[in-house]
């Protein structure tokens, strides 16, 4: 992620390497801060549809949810509650400027040690909250880890991994956020029976995945990459060797030094970003993060309880079907891994458009027809209805926009702005999901069953930026990006010529090395 650099063999060569046990327990433990991260997402729609949460905090909802007067679209409808779930993601918003300064100048195993202490405090203030101000200072830290943790553990897994599992390695990342959110669904479904203190054991349950990133950061050694941008040349060839358990590393090691003394060279890269022949990278990063939340996903992956019980299910049921949604996220990922490669990612992403788009568009019949303001009998046949949507919905989104809306940004950068890019990509995500998660509840409230119309809108918007604009990335050598992907394109190939201009040690300079 931002504030680093990571190499890839040369287009045909492979470099040795081992796929040694260091490798895998160091992947394993970094992955570890995606666990973290998904069970954050997941256990906030649990906690805020439990009776005894509501009564210590939200009175107000408490009320609303178990009287008759209020529209059953409208009983959530809360900026306090709101808050509770979105100030996680302002809060990582902000932290990531500070994870890009440690990434590049501390490593990326003190930033990830960072965000397992952040993580560790935010907890205690979780669980142990009297009042709304700790619910939200724990949110905060939370969100702070988040952010640290979001930038040091995908640029920890690329750099570390071999090159020829480096792809399914990060795709761990991605795997584990859907697991923690799985987990998060299951100790809800568990603990809304304990009274009155229930909420407190699902929020301090995060401390286990908490625990095993800062545990796993002290004990793994640094990236190669890091080490040798910090100058630390000798000790970044000795862990070289290390992980890749062979001494034969001089290819390797010196390919790293030559991407560390390019990278160092280019002083402006957020300058170097707007520059014309990096505008179809860049335009590509940021709409594929906006898409990737107005698909819809995190509304229902954040208030899936919520979601339930305002169509009527009783506390268990709707619990229940969050688990059920949990479980198709994580098999449905899994997909992603196997497909990506073979189909491609422009197959994936229009697929999952279609099934999305009807998907949506039934939810929102069935809802229209059978869920009134005051009258939310849908009917066991109809919940099962909507809950197989659902389901529908979240599998078509896993096996694309959520891994692919990630995968896509972090291959077509060049080199040297790679970092500047994928700054801006993790911004661009963490602050719409925060606008989502703000506004969602109110947006069901004015919107009722229209609001599946509206992400569904969106979806079709995408489906067609994706037809048209994204260009297939499969395969492709990232050196060799401009030449067969970009120069290659329709539209995109009029930003490609003549404007081969770019920004080295601040000074604007032309392909033939001349100052312009």
């Amino acid at each position: 992620m931002a504030g680093g650099f990571s190499v890839s063999a040369p287009s045909g060569v492979e470099f040795e390497a081992k796929i040694t046990p260091i490798v895998i327990i160091s992947c394993i433990m970094a992955a570890t801060g995606g666990l973290m991260f998904g069970y954050d997402v997941g256990i906030s729609g649990g906690v805020t549809s439990m009776d005894d949460f509501l009564g210590k905090f939200f009175p107000a909802v408490l009320r609303k949810k178990h009287e008759d007067k209020d529209s059953n679209y409208c009983k959530y409808d809360n900026q306090g509650l709101q808050l509770f779930t979105s100030s996680l993601y302002l809060a990582g918003l902000t932290a990531t400027f500070f994870a890009s300064y440690t990434t590049r100048r501390l490593g990326r195993r003190l930033t990830m040690l960072i965000a397992g202490v952040f993580f560790l405090v935010g907890v205690v203030f979780n669980g142990a909250a009297q009042n709304l101000a700790m619910l939200i200072v724990g949110r905060i830290l939370l969100g702070c880890g988040v952010g640290f943790a979001n930038q040091a553990v995908p640029l920890f897994l690329s750099e570390i991994a071999p090159t020829r599992i480096r792809g399914g390695l990060n795709i761990l990342f991605q795997l584990n956020v859907t697991i923690g959110i799985l987990f998060a669904n299951l100790i809800n479904y568990g603990t809304a029976k304990i009274h009155p203190w229930g909420w407190r054991l699902s929020l301090s349950l995060a401390g286990i995945p908490a625990v095993l990133l800062t545990l796993g950061a002290l004990f793994v050694t640094d990236t190669p990459n890091s080490l040798i941008e910090r100058g630390r040349l000798e000790e970044g060839k000795a862990v070289l060797k290390r992980i890749r358990g062979t001494d034969n590393v001089e290819p390797e090691f010196n390919e790293i030094v030559e991407a560390s003394r390019i990278a160092q060279e280019v002083k402006h890269p957020f300058r170097n970003l707007l520059q014309r022949r990096n505008r179809p990278q860049l335009v590509i990063a940021v709409l594929l993060q906006i898409f990737q939340q107005f698909t819809g996903i995190n509304a229902i992956m954040f208030y899936a309880p919520v979601l339930f019980n305002t169509l009527g299910f009783k506390n268990d049921a709707s619990l229940y079907s969050a688990v059920i949604t949990g479980a198709v996220n994580v098999l449905s990922t899994l997909v992603s891994v196997y497909s990506v490669d073979r189909v491609g990612r422009r197959m994936l992403l229009l697929e999952a458009g279609v099934q999305m788009f009807l998907s949506q568009v039934a939810i929102a019949v069935v809802l229209g027809i059978k869920v009134t303001d005051h009258s939310d009998n849908l009917g066991h046949g109809w919940a099962i209805m909507v809950v197989v949507m659902v389901c529908t919905f979240v599998s078509s989104f896993a096996w694309s926009w959520g891994p692919l809306g990630w995968l896509i940004p972090s291959e077509t950068f060049p080199l040297e702005t790679r970092s500047a890019g994928q700054s801006v990509t993790v911004c661009v995500n963490l602050l719409f999901t925060f606008v989502i998660a703000q506004a969602f509840l109110s947006m069901l409230c004015h919107l009722k069953y229209a609001i599946f119309v509206f992400f569904s809108a969106w979806v079709l918007v995408m489906s067609l930026f994706v037809l048209f604009f994204l260009p297939e990335t499969k395969n492709v050598p990232i050196e060799e990006m401009t030449e067969r992907v970009w120069k290659q394109h329709w539209f995109w190939k009029r930003y490609m010529d003549g404007d081969d201009h770019h920004i080295v040690n601040g000074k604007i300079t032309a392909n033939n090395g001349a100052s312009v």
